[in-house]
């Protein structure tokens, strides 16, 4: 399984361009990012050649959101822009959502279209998901769903389940749409974390960890990490994992905690 540190939320005691070897030295091979448009991907490319690192994943999306009915055509030449990012990086994996995301720390979906039923905005979803599919195919990136806990994160955002999630994107039919669960937003949301990931390993292209509640590194809350992944190893997963959290006290000592967690697998 490709280990991948998320170094939007951890390596953060160092500035950005310092993260990409702080990671390497640690023992990850491959890191990740949200947003695209406020770096400089040519620095990034560099960075990444320059420590021998693979990157995962990053954000696909930007100030549109999916479910909005009338947007769909902003969020398709959004999109094409993020698939000439990934292709200039060798991103293999784009993350998307059914709603706009606020800046940290509003921690509620940009607008939640009351106006419109949920029939709506998943069949407004579909329609933008197909559209992406042979744009994906054609450049070799995926897309990768992602739902969002709406407890304390993301509230009001649409797409709250994996089953929901797996459902859409499967419908799509593309090898190239995805599904991105994130173990600490599915288990705010839904739970059975491992029995889920079972069901539906299929869909599935991406994982995000970050340990609940509180969002922080294994082993800080009431999730059984370990298992999770053995689970995943048994179901022959091979896309990435993202170490997706943000650290209790201090990079190193969550670190610490992923090496003990992922040892040996």
């Amino acid at each position: 399984m490709k280990w991948s540190a998320n170094i939007e939320v951890m390596y953060t005691e160092l500035p950005f361009e310092e993260r990409f070897a702080a990671a390497k030295k640690d023992g990850f091979d491959y890191i990740e990012f949200w947003d695209w448009n406020n770096k400089d991907l040519a620095e990034v490319k560099r960075l990444l050649a320059e420590n021998n690192l693979g990157i995962t994943g990053m954000s696909g999306d930007g100030p549109i959101s999916m479910c909005d009915p009338e947007r769909g055509d902003e969020y398709l030449d959004f999109i094409k822009k993020s698939i000439e990012a990934a292709k200039e990086i060798n991103c293999p994996v784009l993350i998307v959502h059914s709603n706009e995301l606020m800046p940290e720390p509003k921690q509620y979906a940009a607008d939640t279209f009351d106006q419109y039923s949920d029939t709506v905005k998943t069949l407004a979803m579909f329609r933008t998901l197909s559209k992406m599919a042979p744009l994906a195919e054609e450049a070799g990136v995926t897309f990768c769903l992602e739902a969002l806990n709406v407890v304390t994160d993301h509230l009001g955002n649409f797409l709250k389940y994996t089953q929901d999630s797996a459902e859409i994107t499967s419908m799509v039919g593309s090898p190239n749409i995805k599904v991105l669960y994130d173990a600490y937003h599915m288990y705010l949301n839904e739970g059975k974390t491992c029995e889920t990931l079972t069901k539906y390993i299929g869909q599935i292209g991406y994982v995000h960890v970050a340990d609940a509640p509180g969002r922080a590194e294994p082993g800080t809350g009431a999730m059984n990490y370990r298992k999770v992944f053995e689970v995943l190893k048994d179901l022959n997963y091979q896309g990435a994992i993202g170490f997706e959290f943000y650290p209790k006290t201090d990079t190193a000592t969550a670190v610490k905690a992923v090496h003990a967690v992922t040892e040996g697998l």
